[in-house]
């Protein structure tokens, strides 16, 4: 049975048992039929939602360990029985008290299965991008045949606006390409005849044949899934501090319980049901109700707490994590920076030089157009048609404006039209601070220089000097070449940079890193999927793929880089205020169980079971209030 349906059965049967505790000392209300509904209830509970719990002990008691489901059935199974043992010798019995354990434990566990399945979701997501066909040519002809029928040395036809089926090299035609989901170069890759082509990357001009080379699983596609799966199952689950403890904690309990029974029946001389009674006191107020509120309670109130910030933290082993980061690596395209190309300079006289070339790009859909077009709408100017509109391979594009003949097009331009020293010499400034040039020309003479960039977020130099507050290295981690990053990271702040990358050498980066220190990882694109989940703590951009979304550990809603800081600090906050409820629930437990032993018996001072079952819902409720404080915490920006 599922664990979320083992919740729900034992959540709705519980809650009839917790409304009549509450209202009992005030009205004297009881459940209808009293102590046999309470006792069918729990039996009901024990039997459907309890019971992975009780085989788990068993096993782990066959093999001479304890963990937290040992804690877990002894102290339900011990106030079970006994209950059932108080109901016919006329004494107080607590079948709540096992009840409430089992549905609170369970909370947790429901949470970290809903994390789990979340994460495991990103593998189909990926697959997911593949084309689904292609045009191969068969017998002469291009047919449209299913991906899985694709061969190795088959020619694939691709039209512009079509995805890319498999890894390939071009054999006939030329075009642009968007590969940014894949390698992170945030501007359309020129493709001619003999470059390679990556499956699942989008064409964006163009028609193209190109000869498969890699298909199936030998895809880069199917290499960063094989990445993410092999990333997720190597990273051993976090051995929660409970179970560490429960080795020692849970015998000792038992040790503890069945001494007292001894010493109260032999060395004392009470009866069978008086030194049951101190026994049973010792194995409730041990009761591992406050541990199985610790880390669920303080991670809804934390969790809760960060998603109203726009901070999403996925599970408890991330909190642990981020305490020991001290290496942020960053992604470039889409996380520091905005992720698309914008107008930084025109060089000449703004106005001539934005509006021709904006008339010629109007028809266009080219990345670097429409940057241009953006800037000429931004500066409200209106863009007319143009005449005799031509296209040159390789170099740009040409047409008559207002009867001159025009042009806009790439440095290759230079060979076939003058540009002044000035012109060319700001041309060569703007190439080394990593900016693509658009030369602009009119009869003959280049008259301007329009130069575009992908530009860094407002918020990521702030963000990288609040991280230096708090003592962290930072990196860039990209697919780009390292002349565009190292601009990037000197205008930003950036401490290191490790450009050039592919996507199936980020997560090897990552391992490299983390041999010497503990490193958490930000990006948003599909290529940064199998980093993010190698990385200690991988953090993913809200405004990301849904790929990359899911391979982190925390997600910025916001997008705001600002936010790495105030996750890091969000998740301290929560991790600390865990281990501090882990704390006092085993303190309280082990303060209480001398007095449940009956050690201050002389003095008249003893815990009763019942007494014990209040004892034991004050160490949860403190543990509640405790992780409600977590709330009230105050979170600022450093910078």
């Amino acid at each position: 049975m599922k664990i979320t349906t083992r919740f729900w059965v034992s959540l709705i049967l519980s809650l009839p048992m917790l409304i009549e505790m509450v209202l009992m000392p005030f009205t004297h209300w009881m459940l209808p039929g009293g102590q046999v509904t309470m006792l069918v209830l729990t039996t009901i509970v024990m039997l459907i939602s309890a019971r992975p719990f009780l085989s788990s002990a068993w096993s782990s008691f066959q093999k001479h360990h304890s963990n937290m489901d040992t804690l877990i059935a002894v102290g339900t199974g011990t106030a079970y029985v006994y209950s059932i043992y108080a109901m016919f010798t006329g004494r107080a019995v607590f079948f709540e008290s096992a009840a409430f354990v089992i549905t609170f434990v369970l909370l947790g566990q429901v949470f970290e299965e809903k994390m789990r399945d979340n994460a495991s979701s990103s593998i189909e997501k990926l697959m997911d991008l593949q084309a689904k066909d292609a045009l191969v040519k068969r017998n002469g002809e291009f047919v449209k045949l299913p991906l899985s029928e694709i061969v190795t040395g088959d020619l694939i036809s691709v039209k512009p606006g079509q995805k890319i089926a498999v890894d390939g090299e071009i054999v006939t035609g030329s075009t642009t390409i968007d590969e940014a989901m894949v390698t992170g170069e945030s501007m359309p890759v020129s493709k001619r005849v003999g470059d390679d082509v990556i499956g699942s990357t989008m064409n964006m001009s163009g028609t193209f044949v190109f000869k498969a080379k890699k298909v199936g699983d030998d895809t880069m596609l199917a290499q960063i899934v094989t990445l993410v799966k092999k990333a997720q199952s190597s990273q051993a689950p976090i051995q929660q501090l409970t179970d560490r403890v429960s080795d020692v904690f849970v015998p000792i309990v038992l040790v503890v319980a069945v001494l007292t029974f001894l010493i109260w029946y032999v060395f004392i001389g009470h009866d069978v049901a008086n030194s049951l009674i101190f026994a049973v006191s010792v194995v409730v107020i041990a009761c591992p109700c406050a541990l199985g509120l610790a880390t669920p309670t303080a991670l809804m109130v934390g969790t809760g707490r960060g998603a109203k910030l726009g901070i999403l933290i996925k599970d408890g082993e991330v909190l642990e994590r981020a305490n020991d980061v001290d290496t942020i690596v960053f992604d470039k395209t889409g996380t520091i920076t905005v992720g698309q190309p914008k107008v930084t300079d025109i060089i000449g006289d703004n106005q001539q030089v934005l509006m021709v070339a904006a008339r010629l790009e109007s028809g266009s859909e080219h990345p670097l157009a429409l940057a241009i077009l953006d800037e000429a709408d931004r500066q409200h100017f209106e863009v007319t048609a143009v005449e005799n509109f031509e296209a040159v391979s390789g170099k740009g594009v040409q047409a008559l404006v207002d009867g001159q003949q025009a042009f806009v097009g790439n440095e290759r331009l230079l060979h076939d039209y003058e540009i002044t020293d000035d012109l060319k010499q700001k041309m060569t400034q703007l190439q080394d601070e990593a900016k693509t040039v658009v030369l602009v020309g009119l009869q003959q003479q280049i008259i301007g220089l329009i130069a575009i960039q992908d530009t860094p977020k407002d918020t990521s130099a702030a963000a990288m000097a609040a991280l230096k507050v708090r003592g962290l290295r930072t990196v860039m981690l990209t697919g780009d070449n390292e002349h565009v990053a190292q601009a990037i990271a000197k205008e930003v702040g950036i401490d290191e940079v490790i450009a050039n990358v592919l996507p199936a050498e980020k997560a090897d980066q990552i391992k490299d890193l983390q041999a010497e220190h503990t490193v958490a990882f930000v990006g948003d694109g599909i290529n940064d999927a199998a980093a993010l989940t190698t990385a200690d703590v991988g953090i993913a951009m809200g405004a990301g793929t849904d790929i990359a979304i899911d391979a982190g550990g925390i997600v910025l809603v916001k997008n705001d880089l600002r936010d790495v800081d105030m996750a890091l600090a969000l998740s301290k906050k929560t991790f600390n205020r865990i281990k501090i409820n882990l704390f006092w629930a085993f303190v309280y437990n082990v303060l209480g169980i001398p007095v449940a032993a009956g050690v201050f018996y002389s003095f008249g001072f003893i815990l009763s079971p019942e007494i014990a079952g209040v004892a034991m819902a004050l160490s949860s409720l403190s543990v509640v209030i405790s992780s409600v404080l977590l709330g009230r915490t105050k979170l600022a920006y450093n910078v």
